[in-house]
């Protein structure tokens, strides 16, 4: 495994929250740390979702890859508080800084509808027009408030898209969202079902499913299919591109928490076209694996990665024609039960293939290229340390020369065999309250002689540049050229 050829650190934050400061022991409480990282189709913003149930839209400056000493300190520009946690998040695909309209993104939260929010929503100061993103942040509320005042109401999502069980009218559960390009209809993933909304006509009295697609032909028989179709929650969703044009006509690959993937044409017939089991094929290649959590096409659409939950690799499926398993891609330490998502970009000029990117459960982010050249298995071309704990999400700019990673996760930690770590964070977490208590000795007691608790050793969002070591790269196709 070769050494990274030049990756610099230029951006990052450690607060999951973006610019808003945690009240008192809201981070042993809520334990909250990032989740996923996205780029808006424009690559001027990264939205975040953290286990606090917030999600941030972090605008990156102009001047990002500009020399300086130390890198820049990110702040959001909007936090969006949601009132229960969020599955999944969509931006809109034609999102543009300068276009305010285009500000939007999906959210799915339980028991609740689909909803489209603005990315910056109203200032505590004014509810009535939007977080210019080119404006700084709200102030934080003063470290010596011991009673800070409840943060202000969210404003109302924009429009709201209900997918609900016909025969008890409950929310069904959405594991999933994908929002492509043109943006005028997106999809959701549930329990054995595919919807497709259509997202250019909220104001529908009835915002139901444009098209509903069961993926067993039943939920009565207790078989549930009978072996048929593709039973379990859709959990991953992934359309394919086209490559001699902009937007999406392709199809619809999905993937379950019972390691089932199908494809679909909601395009053209809006029926499935094939469905197939990854456990023999990860069996095969001995990379294990216990649901899907993510697939993705290759730039040039004839490959699926499959990324698994607690697998040790990727596996990779050539889709011209027959559902085959090409290859797998090792060295990935993914035995973790958190979702840790991965993405491709187009390979160097002269090498074929593609790229991947994913991160480990260690804080490594390890790459692979000319992935679809060969068959087998694949080591990585090269790696780094990118964060102390488990890398969440990484995710490319559509230039090629900038990747964003974030990381976090959870630790049990026994007081009475971890000490050290006690006494730290006794004496760490609020030295200026000191005085409320009864002393970091009593403290330290209670601490030693409670129950194990769950801690984040590490969280953080980062921004890395890739430098001119690098050999030339194909740009992604931009919103602009579409």
């Amino acid at each position: 495994m070769m050494d990274p050829p030049s990756v610099n650190l230029v951006a990052s934050t450690s607060n999951p929250d973006g610019h808003l400061r945690p009240r008192r022991n809201e981070a042993r409480t809520r334990h909250s740390f990032f989740k996923t990282v996205q780029w808006s189709a424009d690559g001027t913003t990264l939205f975040t979702s953290s286990y606090s149930n917030r999600i941030c839209a972090f605008v990156l400056p102009e001047t990002l890859l500009e020399p300086r000493q130390s890198p820049v300190n990110l702040t959001a520009h909007g936090t969006l508080t949601l009132p229960e946690p969020t599955s999944a998040i969509a931006p809109c695909p034609y999102f543009a800084l300068e276009q305010p309209s285009t500000q939007v993104l999906l959210t799915a939260s339980t028991d609740h509808p689909i909803h489209l929010h603005h990315a910056f929503p109203p200032s505590p100061s004014s509810a009535s027009s939007p977080l210019s993103p080119t404006s700084p942040p709200a102030s934080p509320p003063s470290s010596s408030d011991d009673n800070p005042d409840p943060p202000p109401p969210q404003p109302p999502p924009l429009a709201s898209f209900h997918l609900v069980k016909r025969e008890t009218e409950a929310y069904l559960p959405v594991a999933s969202l994908l929002w492509p390009a043109p943006g005028t209809h997106f999809v959701a993933g549930t329990t054995n079902r595919i919807a497709l909304f259509d997202v250019s006509r909220p104001d529908a009295l009835q915002p139901a499913p444009l098209l509903s697609i069961p993926t067993i032909p039943s939920t009565r028989h207790l078989a549930k299919g009978g072996g048929v179709g593709m039973r379990g929650t859709v959990s991953a969703l992934a359309a394919q591109p086209l490559v001699d044009g902009g937007g999406w006509g392709g199809l619809l690959a999905a993937g379950t928490w019972t390691r089932s993937l199908g494809l679909y044409d909601l395009a053209r017939s809006g029926e499935c076209v094939a469905t197939w089991g990854v456990a023999g094929a990860a069996a095969e290649a001995g990379v294990g694996g216990k649901g899907v959590v993510q697939a993705l096409w290759s730039p040039c659409g004839r490959y699926l990665v499959v990324n698994e939950r607690g697998a040790t690799g990727l596996l990779v499926y050539d889709l011209r024609g027959t559902h085959r398993l090409l290859g797998w891609l090792e060295g990935r330490d993914g035995r973790t039960n958190q979702r840790l998502s991965c993405d491709v970009f187009p390979g160097a000029e002269g090498t074929g293939g593609f790229e991947v990117w994913a991160g480990t459960k260690n804080g490594g982010v390890v790459v692979w290229e000319g992935v679809g050249n060969q068959e087998g298995g694949v080591r990585p071309s090269w790696d780094w340390k990118a964060h102390g704990s488990a890398v969440g999400a990484t995710a490319m700019h559509m230039s090629g020369s900038v990747v964003a990673t974030c990381s976090g996760s959870w630790e049990i930690v026994d007081p009475e065999v971890d000490t050290s770590e006690s006494s730290d964070s006794s004496g760490s977490s609020d030295s200026s309250d000191s005085s409320d208590e009864s002393g970091s000795e009593s403290s330290a007691a209670v601490q030693r002689t409670s129950k194990p608790r769950v801690v984040v050793r590490e969280t953080s969002l980062k921004v890395w540049s890739l430098g001119s070591g690098l050999p030339a790269r194909t740009e992604r196709e931009s919103p602009d050229d579409r």
